[in-house]
């Protein structure tokens, strides 16, 4: 079965093909009047002439019609714009309930009215910022993008808190390369994982030092000369590891300017202030809501750039990673696995060896074997995890075999996860209690079947239903969707097209 053409085709071509062979005609009967008027006598001169005026009269009118339908086959030609934000954290009800949490969202609530929304997405395993922002460009699981968690797995601790920051990394096509391959410009602000992608005006997320001299290992990253330039009109941009809301604003001010100056077809944008201060207070706190309202604002100046650099084809999606639940206590695995011998440590605490380790990731903890063929340890973690998980008081809501992990598309080098329940977080650290009282904060991590870690998606653009609510949706749908409406041919996403 053939491709269907893109949303924003129309029938221009083949007015524009009519109007073009009907003035070639015109023209070929007007040489042959000049013609028969040079050779003709004196009384056929003046119905000739006639005749003549007629014809140039028509032709004139085909000529404005073929102006016409050549700027309309231009402006139908040129690609839509597709925005796609990312609200770090945003549960889809800070939205669709925002009265109720006293939340003053206009612009984001104008896309329930005007467009298409979720009323929210399953994310991936884990609920985490990195797998799930690859997921959202690729369509696919982490298992099969390749991008298993935020930070690398290193349980020897050798790679400085490495996150996963390159492209290349990435096993499947993206939004960005189906873009570059159908000739189209792109542009990316913040967004996880694309440290060397190819896109054309590219500032990815990366940090290492969180000193100053992290802006010069940026401006190394990022396309060439683009820093430099907008700083001239915007000031400093504001990257790394920066999670202030002003980061935010700041973020988004490069971003209307890069629509503005460069005229992307694709632009994606990463906003993670809310996410930051829901780590530390909690979904829906004062905080939060107060944050929100300055994301909503600068997501409303977006809109309106994008909307009239491109008019009549613009198509913008608010999408986030992951929801948020409330933590108040903690769940240290590490000790556990010291005390059993799957960890070795050195008088100074630092791991030296290990047969079997917790890869932790907020809300849950993959569990890594050195060698996923040793039965003994394979059966010795089983039992360990067996006996924290009896107690309901120790807050384990399930723990999943590799088969069953892996057939959600997480982890694959793990053998088993421990999922979380609402409440708890996963702790890190050698030494200290297995269980601990927290200040109230809020985490996510945990299995995306848990309502509250469902993320976000609202979409407008020429032809996307108005008021129109989605359900429940899989993330893997949203990079097919997009790249539908786009005119994009993205063949390796495996979720499904959303809208017609």
């Amino acid at each position: 079965m053939g491709r269907r053409p893109p949303a924003w085709c129309s029938n221009v071509h083949i007015q524009f093909i009519l109007v073009r062979r009907l003035c070639k005609i015109l023209i070929a009967v007007w040489g042959m009047l000049l013609c028969i008027m040079q050779t003709s006598k004196n009384s056929r001169v003046i119905g000739l002439q006639r005749l003549n005026f007629i014809c140039g009269f028509a032709l004139l009118g085909c000529a404005a019609a073929f102006h016409f339908a050549a700027n309309s086959l231009a402006q139908e030609q040129t690609p839509p714009l597709l925005v796609m934000i990312s609200v770090d954290g945003m549960r889809p009800d800070y939205i669709t309930q925002a009265d109720v949490h006293g939340a003053k969202v206009p612009n984001l609530r104008r896309f329930l009215k005007e467009g298409t929304y979720a009323e929210g997405v399953a994310g991936v395993v884990p609920t985490v910022t990195y797998p799930s922002h690859t997921t959202l460009v690729t369509g696919v699981w982490p298992a099969k993008h390749g991008i298993l968690a935020n930070t690398t797995f290193d349980p020897l601790q050798q790679n400085q808190g490495g996150w996963y920051w390159y492209a290349e990394d990435i096993r499947v096509p993206t939004l960005w390369d189906a873009a570059a391959a159908a000739g189209r410009t792109t542009a990316s602000i913040q967004w996880p994982v694309t440290v060397g992608a190819h896109i054309t005006w590219n500032i990815p997320e990366f940090w290492r030092a969180s000193t100053p001299d992290d802006a010069k290992l940026l401006r190394a990253v990022s396309t060439r000369g683009l820093l430099e330039e907008a700083k001239a009109e915007l000031g400093e941009y504001r990257g790394g590891i920066d999670t202030s809301a002003q980061g935010d604003v700041n973020r988004g001010q490069y971003t209307a300017w890069i629509l503005e100056k460069k005229r992307p077809a694709l632009l994606t944008l990463h906003l993670s202030s809310l996410d930051h201060i829901e780590h530390e207070t909690g979904p829906f706190s004062p905080e939060d809501i107060a944050i929100l309202e300055t994301i909503d604002a600068t997501i409303g100046k977006i809109r309106e750039t994008a909307e009239r650099v491109a008019p009549g084809r613009t198509y913008i999606a608010v999408v986030s990673d992951h929801g948020f639940v409330r933590t108040d206590a903690q769940l240290n695995l590490f000790p556990l696995f010291r005390d059993s011998k799957l960890i070795t440590v050195n008088e100074k605490g630092k791991i030296t060896d290990w047969k079997a380790i917790p890869w932790v990731t907020g809300g849950s903890a993959a569990i890594v074997l050195k060698d996923p063929g040793d039965a003994a340890t394979l059966s010795q973690v089983r039992e360990v995890l067996a006996k924290v998980a009896s107690d309901p008081a120790n807050g384990i809501d399930r723990i999943l075999e590799a088969e069953d992990l892996h057939k959600r598309g997480g982890y694959p080098p793990a053998s088993f996860f421990v999922g979380l329940k609402p409440g708890w977080k996963t702790g890190s650290t050698m030494d200290g209690p297995v269980l601990s009282k927290l200040k109230v904060g809020g985490t996510h991590g945990a299995l995306p079947d848990l309502p509250d870690l469902r993320a976000s998606f609202f979409l407008i653009g020429p032809g996307v239903p108005a008021g129109r609510s989605l359900g429940v949706i899989d993330m893997r749908d949203v990079a097919p969707t997009l790249a539908r409406l786009a005119g994009l041919s993205l063949p390796s996403a495996d979720g499904k097209v959303l809208l017609p």
